[in-house]
């Protein structure tokens, strides 16, 4: 391909490999790109294997990244469509003494050495990407030109996720693997191997070594790739859930009044609103679907009496500081922990939207990303009660209500405040609340109303003369 034409991820990848051929070197499709491509998934990420050391390949592709060089990761970028591809080096590890990544490694010139100190036998693959075609299937349909020395596409066929080699090895060397493990499996719909399972088990305390980045990596991906239902439940029969979220380990057995959540106690309701995460769906929404009712547990309150019930006063307010807490422990970036905080806040906010004023209406529908503390709500009553009265309310609202009266422009400002003769100062903000109060209530639709509305009811406002 020309080089001045842009490169979208598979030609990119196909490019690296022909010119570290054409140079005297072996170059594979490695890891998840070849896992995806024999199971005819679309491929998100590519991945190259060689023998080329990190500087024979950033020699070879002028403008690379160094992203690992320690390692042998060099990041190969394509300008014009902005494609990259990771560039490793045939290696072996030597020992990993921080339970995360090698001391160091050793360049090797064999596929197999490199291909055996990796994850899990589906990781394991290695492909020459011309034994595709153009449209980046196989050609071989039986999957022969596959390189296989590890029994990935064996488990590929009976879906499982099997550590390479021995697995309390595997998961010594980088504890993060135990939730890799758990991501796959629920990705894939496969299950995870028996033995790995074990030593994921009894290694399963050890995650905390783990940074809390990598952590929420891995917690994200579970939540957004598809299976998010499987992929917690495994979290919990594995033994990690209660040493990557404690919070909703402590879910289990918490009940709920019958009459609002049939479903059961508040592990078995999240359960079911994470099982209707799409793939794909928004970090932010997929952690406040996670995190909606957090604040259950420690507010449960049981009946009182006969014609009581079950009660978590406050649970929301709990639930919002435990989301922030949570999300700060996990490193969120302020904006998403504030995302995130406020679904949780706003969760229950749709059983009154019938008793809204029309004004509190508006802003409830108006406030950011609307779309997701909507679809929240879907999911949460869906995996209770089943009741969508609220949601198809507020539907029937947002596609019968003109979009300039729910976000109106403002009628006056502070000059206008000024001319009739205000003081600047809080009481601007106030007066002009005021206004956009009466604004949304339908009452005021000119300016000339609105100076009208400010000179009657605000008047008191002005300073003494």
């Amino acid at each position: 391909m020309p080089d001045n034409l842009p490169m979208d991820g598979q030609q990119l990848a196909n490019h690296i490999c022909a010119v570290l051929a054409r140079a005297g070197h072996q170059a594979f499709l490695v890891g998840g790109c070849v896992r995806d491509i024999v199971q005819g998934r679309p491929v998100k990420d590519f991945d190259v294997a060689t023998d080329a050391t990190p500087d024979r390949v950033e020699s070879l592709f002028p403008g690379s990244v160094t992203v690992g060089a320690a390692f042998g990761v060099i990041l190969v970028l394509d300008a014009e469509s902005g494609a990259r591809v990771e560039v490793a080096t045939f290696r072996t590890d030597l020992a990993y003494s921080d339970g995360r990544r090698p001391d160091a490694v050793l360049f090797s010139h064999s596929a197999e050495e490199d291909v055996r100190r990796r994850d899990f036998t589906i990781n394991g693959l290695l492909l020459d990407p011309r034994d595709l075609t153009p449209e980046g299937r196989l050609r071989d349909a039986n999957g022969r030109s596959v390189m296989d020395y590890v029994g990935g596409l064996a488990d590929l066929r009976a879906a499982v996720v099997r550590a390479i080699g021995d697995p309390e090895a595997r998961f010594r060397e980088d504890k993060l693997r135990m939730l890799r493990a758990v991501r796959f499996a629920a990705r894939l719909g496969f299950r995870i191997e028996e033995q790995t399972f074990r030593a994921v088990r009894a290694h399963a305390a050890e995650i905390g070594t783990v940074s809390a980045e990598r952590i929420r990596e891995e917690l994200t991906r579970i939540l957004t790739e598809g299976g998010a239902r499987r992929g917690f439940e495994l979290l919990d029969d594995s033994g990690l859930l209660p040493h990557v979220l404690p919070e909703i380990a402590r879910m289990h057995g918490v009940q709920q009044p019958a009459e609002f959540h049939p479903e059961g106690d508040v592990w078995i309701h999240t359960l079911l609103l994470l099982g209707q995460l799409p793939t794909g769906v928004s970090p932010t929404l997929a952690w406040g679907a996670l995190l909606h009712d957090v604040g259950k547990p420690p507010t449960f309150s049981p009946p009182r009496g006969p014609q009581d019930r079950i009660r978590f006063d406050g649970h929301v307010e709990v639930g919002t500081r435990m989301a922030e807490d949570i999300a700060r422990r996990l490193r969120f970036s302020s904006g998403e922990t504030e995302r995130v905080a406020r679904l949780v806040a706003q969760h229950l906010r749709f059983k009154d939207v019938f008793e809204m004023r029309p004004a509190t209406l508006k802003r409830f529908v108006r406030q950011p990303h609307f779309d997701e503390h909507l679809e929240l709500h879907r999911m949460d009553c869906l995996a209770s009660h089943g009741k969508l009265d609220s949601y198809e309310f507020v539907l029937k609202f947002l596609r019968e209500t003109p979009v300039e009266l729910v976000r109106p422009p403002r009628l006056l400002n502070g000059d206008d405040l000024k001319s009739l003769g205000f003081v600047p100062g809080p009481r601007y903000r106030e007066i002009l609340d005021a206004v956009e109060e009466a604004q949304l209530e339908g009452g005021l639709t000119t300016r000339e109303q609105a100076l009208a509305f400010v000179r009657e009811r605000c008047r008191e406002r002005l300073p003494a003369t």
